[in-house]
């Protein structure tokens, strides 16, 4: 007995030993990799400090409204993320991405993720790069969120929001949202560059699948992704999206005119996630939606027709 104890230690000891090296080589790889990158992110926009870190805020075009671009919950580049839609925009109007903490270019910081300091984060970005409201809000998915309270707090700095796929509150009343373990092992794996050995992950995104970015711009957006995958403040964000939603849930529908574009639902993990849009802009006093048949990322899937129909509903407010 005591012979067999002994060789199943030795096993266990020789697979931590293994995993040990693994992660040992791919962090010293990812780190030296990280350093090749380093060339490529040079931030497009303007830099600002706000609360004592570094946000990114990306600006191009100019006309009579300006089109505030805000991102979905783990979306390591929003700049290139959101390209495909904002670049058939930009010809008419002044368009605008704010990169949250642990977003893009913008850095990582210890910073609470409550709504509040988001929204107060994103607005203090904007007027510190020299943006003017109000504003016509493209939130993607979580960003809903943030879109909607936007409008509850300050509904003169708010003109209308178009939803890409956008969260509402009762979504994560019932929403499965990963554990805390889960999150820290994968954001754990991901700052050990575990992620460099399956590429197809990156490759799959949705900008760089439907062919919107140039090759250069697809290389930018892998060295994001490498760096900027499940960073903490990405986590920090998940952790508090149902007190988040629970709040805006209380203030209630805002009465700014809404137009969601809503995917067919099947990449979320929610079976009525088409279902509670489709009510939530109905019960609007000023709301409308599309349904597009395709996934989550809306604005990558079908940008000639959400910016058909953005011109179109604009030109309307």
């Amino acid at each position: 007995m005591g012979q067999v104890l002994k060789r199943i230690s030795w096993v266990f000891i020789g697979i931590i030993s293994m995993l040990l090296l693994v992660i040992t080589v791919s962090f010293m790889n990812h780190r030296i990799q990280l350093n090749r990158e380093a060339g490529l992110l040079n931030p497009p926009g303007i830099m600002v400090n706000v609360n004592n870190h570094q946000m990114h805020v990306y600006a191009e075009g100019s006309g009579p409204r300006t089109l505030v671009f805000l991102s979905g919950g783990g979306t390591s580049s929003p700049v290139l993320d959101f390209k495909g839609l904002y670049s058939k925009l930009s010809d008419r109007y002044r368009v605008v991405v704010v990169e949250k903490a642990g977003y893009g270019y913008s850095e990582t910081a210890e910073v609470s993720r409550d709504i509040d300091t988001i929204l107060e984060e994103t607005r203090s970005a904007l007027s510190l790069a020299g943006e003017q409201g109000p504003y016509i809000l493209f939130p993607h998915s979580m960003s809903g969120i943030e879109a909607l309270y936007w409008a509850q707090k300050y509904p003169d700095e708010v003109t209308s929001i178009i939803g890409l796929d956008p969260a509402v509150p009762e979504a994560y009343d019932k929403y499965p949202l990963p554990s805390k373990f889960m999150m820290g092992l994968t954001g754990f794996g991901a700052r050990m560059g575990i992620t460099r050995f399956f590429p197809g992950i990156v490759n799959s995104s949705p900008a760089i699948e439907e062919n919107l970015l140039t090759e250069q711009e697809k290389s930018v957006y892998r060295a994001i992704f490498y760096k900027k995958t499940q960073t903490s403040n990405m986590n920090e964000e998940v952790r508090m999206i149902a007190d988040n939603a629970r709040r805006v849930a209380e203030g209630g529908i805002p009465e700014v005119p809404m137009y969601f574009f809503i995917s067919d639902g099947a990449e979320i993990p929610l079976s009525d996630w088409k279902g509670q849009l489709m009510t939530y802009a109905e019960s609007a006093a000023h709301g409308k939606y599309m349904t597009l048949d395709c996934g989550h990322y809306v604005h990558d899937y079908e940008p000639e027709i959400i910016a058909d129909e953005s011109v179109k509903y604009i030109d309307g407010l």
